[in-house]
């Protein structure tokens, strides 16, 4: 006998098989609603109100979905199938939040490392920061990962299958970001950063999509340690790794202390950026920018509590590297409706959608598209915007984003 998952629909309990999409859960429900759904008039929610794809599957048992019948009918949705058809680049994610949690299994038998669960399934559930409530407490849920990227065939192979994963759903260019700071004593900074490389080049050579590597200093270590990381990172800029990043807490860790890393990174030709905007406020992306010379933000969603600030980004076309379900799960944002993502583009700031940890946060970067359109009211017009401005905001040689830009903008007018 098929195995049962009771959900909620408009808060009424529905068993439906593991398995089954939501709009077959709506259908049990009520089947005029079902048919609204259907043409148009109607569409889903997730308990917290981020709009949803019908043709889902409904997940876990307990999830929480709300059918909202409309008054009128828009303008024919993207899918979340034609989106993942999509060109797509990624400038803001972490390699130790993207883990497959087979392969976290696989490791930890190997290396006798601990873990809160034994099979994927509930590995994933266990890893979700979806009930965080602070940035600090979402950090927390990296020590599993990390646990098991204590060696270098595991950060080769992490790496690589990461890079086999963003390429299924069309990723043509992606950066992704970790700390080799992290992973010692077990690897030294070089092999820590050798062994992703290995894993990137790989995959690039399989698949197409081009990568680049940032490190991470971290705030909450001595900045002498990010020094030391920047160092090693630019013996390696020609060798695929492209930046050198600030990340970890934020509030009360300013970046300011970790400058001479930032500045060593930029005299030897290492490009730049820093999570900001996210943990803390305004002022912290004012640091960034103003003192560490951060060439993009990674997030900046409290960039419009300075409007000088806001206008002084625009003006200069400072990337963001923004998050959305990050931001929800770290109570950046209290709604996914309150995001400032939208606003921001259509002030012109050169905003991007990214993923930050897809194990963590289970999404994927189709996942961001798709919730920009549904729940932002992002227009097929304004999410090609975005994808090129993730294009062009690449830490690429100029020859090679114009290549990326122009093979991008090809495949989505094909579209």
């Amino acid at each position: 006998m098929a195995e049962t998952l009771r959900v909620f629909i408009n808060e009424k309990p529905v068993d439906v098989a593991r398995g089954a999409a939501v709009r077959d859960a709506v259908a049990r429900h009520d089947r005029a609603l079902a048919d609204l759904l259907a043409s148009d008039a109607a569409y889903v929610t997730d308990g917290v109100g981020r709009r949803i794809d019908p043709a889902d599957a409904v997940g876990e048992a307990g999830a929480v979905f709300r059918v909202i019948v409309t008054a009128r009918r828009g303008p024919p949705q993207l899918s979340r199938d034609a989106l993942r058809r999509w060109p797509k680049a990624e400038l803001h994610v972490h390699l130790d939040g993207c883990l497959r949690p087979a392969t976290m299994l696989e490791l930890a038998q190997a290396q006798r490392v601990r873990l809160p669960a034994d099979t994927p399934e509930a590995l994933a559930a266990a890893l979700t920061v979806k009930g965080a409530s602070s940035l600090e407490e979402y950090l927390t849920k990296y020590q599993y990962t990390l646990a098991v990227l204590q060696t270098a065939a595991a950060l080769e192979r992490v790496a690589y299958e990461f890079v086999i994963d963003v390429a299924a759903e069309n990723v043509r260019y992606v950066e992704v970001r970790y700390s080799p700071l992290l992973h010692r004593p077990a690897l030294t900074l070089v092999q820590a950063i050798e062994a992703p490389l290995r894993g990137i080049k790989r995959a690039e050579a399989e698949t197409g999509t081009k990568v680049g590597l940032i490190v991470c200093g971290i705030r909450t270590r001595p900045a002498a340690e990010s020094l030391e990381l920047a160092r090693a990172a630019v013996d390696y800029r020609t060798a695929g790794l492209v930046a050198f990043d600030l990340a970890g807490a934020e509030r009360g860790h300013p970046a300011r202390e970790h400058r001479d890393a930032f500045a060593h990174a930029a005299r030897h030709g290492l490009a730049c950026t820093c999570h900001a905007g996210e943990g803390d406020g305004a002022e912290s992306i004012r640091e960034a920018l103003h003192v560490c010379g951060a060439q993009r933000i990674g997030h900046g969603t409290r960039l419009n509590e300075d409007a000088a600030l806001l206008e002084e980004v625009v003006a200069r076309r400072v990337p963001l590297e923004m998050c959305l379900t990050s931001n929800l799960h770290t109570h950046t944002v209290a709604a996914i409706a309150e995001h400032p993502f939208r606003g921001y583009l259509e002030r012109g700031v050169q905003a991007s959608l990214n993923t930050d940890g897809r194990l963590m946060d289970g999404i994927t970067l189709t996942d961001e598209y798709f919730l920009a359109h549904t729940a932002l009211g992002l227009t097929r017009e304004q999410l090609a915007r975005v994808v090129l401005n993730a294009c062009e905001s690449a830490f690429l040689p100029d020859y090679e984003k114009v290549a990326l830009v122009s093979r991008v903008q090809s495949e989505l007018e094909a579209l």
